[in-house]
């Protein structure tokens, strides 16, 4: 049988556990230009907070009764497509569940990085990875020197980000959750200083490490943090919105203080960033990224649950801040 987790209700801000359910499926045969891939890991998104809800996303829902969509890494081990052939390792949209029948669109890439953990191929080599490193070069366009602070600073795409920017020559400050998190930055992941927004002094702390402006902000939260980080930007500045982790609903539309006048003034420019527009990039900067990671000069946390039991209370626990780094679940 095919372990499953299926989306059962429409949840209401973050979905939790109750929102899911494990069911076992039978096998599906397979037509011709099927692939059958065995996963190995499931990837967890905060995005997926966004494929579940009703409306205000960038993607379709997911419908009542379906597999959960994901991304996943597996391999395949059955094949009627010939440019697919068993024991190929692939990454792609087959969902949370143990086995996936898909066609070749469904594939994002053939997993080639023999000498790396096939899990990175969700995390700093996936669609995190990817996303950090497109959207803060292509959006960002970083310069040696710039002051680059990053929301969700310890996240799976946060971390990536600050190290990119590292490498870039810019200096780094990360925003984050908590002491642990904070000495996280700093420790593991390079930052020249790392802020806690729950600080009774978090104010005064980011006005003293943004002294001279801030050139590049990556923002992967939105909501009350960003609305604290616009006064610092700098002159010419460049925000990327990728990520709205603090805002738990869409309906009603979020209100909040209006950002067009720091634009005016600062001359900057904002632009939301969606990986899905820039696929034909992505093997590109995957090939890039990998060899940061075989030097050294990118370093990686994975955050790994076991089992299928572990998928319905997955998304929950990151949106909790349970996780450090990226999270999956092994199969």
């Amino acid at each position: 049988m095919n372990r499953q987790c299926i989306l059962v209700s429409r949840p209401e801000g973050i979905a939790q556990a109750e929102n899911f359910a494990l069911v076992d499926a039978e096998p599906q045969p397979l037509a011709e230009g099927d692939i059958r891939v065995s996963n190995r890991f499931l990837s967890v998104e905060p995005a997926m907070r966004g494929w579940i809800a009703d409306k205000g996303n960038y993607a379709a829902p997911v419908e009542i009764g379906a597999v959960m969509r994901a991304l996943a890494a597996g391999i395949v081990i059955e094949s009627r497509d010939p440019d697919y052939p068993v024991g190929q390792a692939v990454t792609g949209w087959f969902g949370w569940q143990q086995e996936a029948v898909v066609r070749a669109d469904a594939i994002v890439r053939r997993i080639g990085e023999t000498d790396l953990p096939l899990s990175l191929s969700l995390g700093v080599l996936g669609i995190n990875g990817v996303t950090a490193h497109l959207a803060l070069t292509g959006i960002g366009e970083p310069q040696a020197g710039d002051t680059v602070l990053v929301s969700t600073a310890a996240g799976s795409v946060g971390s990536a980000v600050g190290q990119i920017a590292k490498i870039l020559g810019c200096k780094t400050i990360g925003i984050t959750g908590g002491p642990q998190k904070v000495a996280q930055c700093t420790g593991r992941f390079g930052y020249d200083a790392a802020i806690d927004y729950k600080a009774a002094d978090f104010d005064a702390q980011l006005a003293a490490v943004c002294a001279g402006g801030i050139n590049v902000y990556f923002d992967n939260t939105a909501g009350a943090i960003s609305d604290r980080v616009y006064p610092h930007l700098a002159l010419g500045a460049r925000v990327i919105v990728c990520g709205t982790a603090a805002i738990e609903r869409w309906d009603p539309w979020p209100h909040g203080p209006r950002v067009e006048r720091h634009l005016l003034v600062k001359r900057a420019r904002m632009q939301g960033f969606v990986i899905f527009d820039h696929m034909d990039r992505y093997e590109a900067s995957v090939a890039v990224l990998a060899d940061w990671v075989r030097s050294g000069q990118l370093v990686y946390d994975e955050d790994v649950l076991d089992g299928m039991d572990a998928a319905p209370d997955a998304l929950a626990g990151l949106y909790r801040g349970e996780n450090s780094g990226k999270r999956v679940i092994a199969l």
